[in-house]
């Protein structure tokens, strides 16, 4: 999962045309935020000028990488750009670091607790934790799921009490079909609903085969934040594993072939409060987080 984008600094500065400050100057009802991942390389190397170009093309949220607090959380107000959410190690949550360090994810100190994590997101000024990501070696049968259901119940209690809330983030082995039935449905069913929020990420919902504005429909008042990325033209459909889905199936809204007009009418009607851009795999993540600004104010939004 590891991405190194070479950033120079023409891409960091020199990427606005001309005309481009006149086609944000409309004021919009709606913040549109900016998921951090998508610019994780970037933000190591040069985060002054990252978060300026973030904060110029017109982003006034965004979505942290629990990794990324240390450097990004001090800077955040000089940019005038609000923390929404983070996401967090979910061995936190299930134990399973083996599991997770196999997965090739960012490393994790076996000491942390999920109640650090709570403090760490007060004390940045986040009211949303989200368990984001099942590593393969994670995703048994059904069983496993009603117990991770369980787990994050237990977990969102823990927040509430702390005065946050819990999120879930999908992917799309969520919703390969298993002996009995499917992980999304018995996560849907069995997760309480008052307590834990949905973040639904467009594109993984889009490659399980899945209308993403007919599921965000059916979710109306526990869908609260959204991820924005489109799906390329030539997408093999449906797709379960995520290992296997090309890095050039990733492309920036309005350049694939997910209908946003439906999609961004869903979200409003059914009480979304968060929309984040996000790119996964960029050749340049600065460009792409502008084209995919640009389609959705395009789109009223």
């Amino acid at each position: 999962m590891k991405t190194t984008v070479p950033i120079t600094r023409r891409s960091l500065l020199g990427w606005a045309p001309v005309g481009f400050a006149g086609a944000l100057a409309t004021p919009h009802d709606r913040p549109l935020g900016l998921a951090l991942y998508t610019v994780r390389d970037a933000l190591r190397e040069r985060p002054d000028e990252v978060l300026k170009v973030i904060a110029d093309i017109g982003y006034t949220e965004v979505e942290i990488v629990r990794n990324q607090l240390a450097i990004v959380g001090p800077r955040l107000v000089r940019f005038g750009l609000r923390p929404i959410s983070v996401h967090f190690e979910t061995p936190l949550i299930t134990g399973n670091f083996q599991a997770w360090k196999d997965a090739d994810m960012p490393p994790v100190n076996e000491r942390d607790t999920f109640e650090r994590v709570l403090e760490e997101a007060r004390a940045a000024g986040i009211a949303n934790v989200v368990f984001n990501y099942l590593p393969p070696k994670e995703r048994g049968e059904l069983d496993y799921y009603r117990g991770l259901a369980d787990r994050l119940n237990l977990a969102a209690e823990k927040c509430q009490a702390a005065g946050l809330k819990l999120w879930y983030h999908n992917h799309n082995f969520e919703f390969a079909q298993k002996t009995g039935g499917r992980p999304i449905d018995i996560l849907l069913n069995r997760l309480d609903a008052k307590l834990i929020s949905l973040e639904v990420d467009l594109f993984w919902v889009s490659m399980a085969g899945e209308d993403p504005a007919a599921y965000v429909r059916r979710n109306a008042g526990r869908v609260v934040a959204v991820h924005l990325k489109d799906r390329a033209r030539h997408a093999v459909v449906p797709r379960f594993d995520i290992a296997s889905v090309p890095k050039d199936t990733y492309e920036e809204v309005g350049r694939g072939e997910l209908n946003f007009a439906e999609i961004l009418q869903a979200t409003a009607t059914a009480g979304v409060r968060h929309y984040f851009v996000e790119q996964d795999h960029s050749p340049d993540p600065l460009l792409s987080i502008r084209r995919s600004y640009l389609a959705v104010r395009r789109l009223a939004f």
